[in-house]
């Protein structure tokens, strides 16, 4: 036997060893490592099986206020509307668009949802959240979810194929972003604003700084402070993966664009951070409708008293504010399920369904 043929029979067996250990893995070991390492596996996998509509949400779509007398999920509220389909929500903290992409690749191909609502969160885009404390934990819940055989996949959860960085080195990437990247104004870069913003303060009526109002407009100044890159920025090609999987999959596609506290940063920024915010809603906006999806626009449809969290920044809303954003989620819809739309409010008094078009609040296209 000549040598490349020696060769050839050794590849050969080499293969049809691997090809068995990736049967035995996944036979008998691979369920119980995705159970244990990528517990999000139990949410695709809780499912029904009769779902038709998908919600896909951070916490911002499970977050009430204690006074609150409907504490259910934004998911479960647009579902109020289409009574004859069956909704199903998903909910990770901290998820973002390249996490959504992950869990929406492993949604079984038999599956009967036809529509896929996916939360897109601003804040998302800022530095801080990009090189985030938690995207190490979050990276490595996700290598056993990877298009890949699962021997393949354990094998780089075993040698630590992600994303893997310490804290320092996590502030240090963010902090490096504030100093490079430059915004039009007259700050150059967060860096300089923030301290500006830290030195000048917000002032108290008798002149003196008022030390709260101060950092949380600095908190501002950090989480929205930024302009996103359509040629590079990670969160838009993630965005992309997302359409099209949804192509491939023939799912009808909605981005839910969730309303930020734009009345806060006015009143303690002012103009030019809402400016900032303002032509980054626009960006994403345009960006995603130009390829054909549709984008519900909520970015100003929240009122500042119905934030929950009045000393940081998120989109944790009261029951007010979740309902609004569920009709004008639930209004998009009715281009697909116009015959399935019921005008319903179960809250008696509460504002009429009113779905219009206006800066930072409207259903695109």
């Amino acid at each position: 036997m000549s040598d490349l043929k020696k060769t050839i029979v050794k590849l050969a067996a080499l293969a049809v060893i691997l090809i068995g250990m990736n049967y035995f893995y996944a036979a008998f070991f691979f369920e119980g490592d995705l159970q244990k390492y990528s517990p999000e596996i139990r949410m695709i996998q809780n499912i029904p099986a009769d779902a038709e509509v998908l919600y896909l949400g951070e916490s911002s779509n499970s977050t009430w206020r204690d006074d609150d007398q409907d504490k259910r999920r934004i998911g479960e509220m647009i579902g109020d509307f289409y009574p004859e389909l069956r909704f199903y929500d998903l909910t990770r903290p901290a998820a973002h668009a390249g996490i959504f992409k992950v869990l929406l690749s492993n949604i079984p191909k038999d599956s009967k949802i036809r529509t896929v609502i996916v939360t897109l969160n601003l804040r998302s885009f800022n530095a801080q959240w990009v090189y985030s404390d938690q995207e190490t934990g979050l990276q490595q819940n996700m290598v056993l979810l990877r298009p890949y055989p699962p021997l393949v996949n354990r094998m780089l959860l075993s040698f630590k194929d992600y994303d893997i960085k310490t804290d320092e080195e996590r502030i240090a990437q963010f902090k490096e972003a504030w100093l490079k990247d430059e915004l039009p104004g007259k700050f150059k870069n967060v860096t300089e604003w923030d301290n500006w913003m830290a030195v000048n303060g917000i002032r108290n009526p008798n002149g003196t700084i008022n030390q709260s109002e101060t950092e949380l407009a600095c908190h501002y100044i950090k989480a929205y402070a930024f302009r996103i890159d359509p040629d590079h920025h990670v969160r838009i090609k993630d965005l992309d993966d997302i359409i099209r999987l949804a192509e491939k999959r023939n799912w009808r596609l909605v981005f839910n664009l969730m309303a930020e506290n734009v009345e806060k940063a006015q009143e303690l920024v002012g103009d030019e951070l809402v400016f900032l915010m303002d032509e980054n809603r626009k960006m994403l906006v345009r960006y995603i409708t130009n390829k054909g999806v549709i984008v519900v626009d909520n970015f100003k449809a929240v009122e500042n008293r119905e934030f929950i969290d009045q000393n940081w920044t998120t989109e944790h809303y009261a029951q007010k504010g979740r309902r609004t954003i569920a009709r004008n989620v639930a209004g998009s819809l009715k281009k697909y399920y116009p015959d399935q739309f019921r005008d319903v409010e179960r809250y008696p008094g509460s504002d009429p369904l009113n779905y219009h078009v206006s800066p930072g609040t409207g259903i695109h296209p």
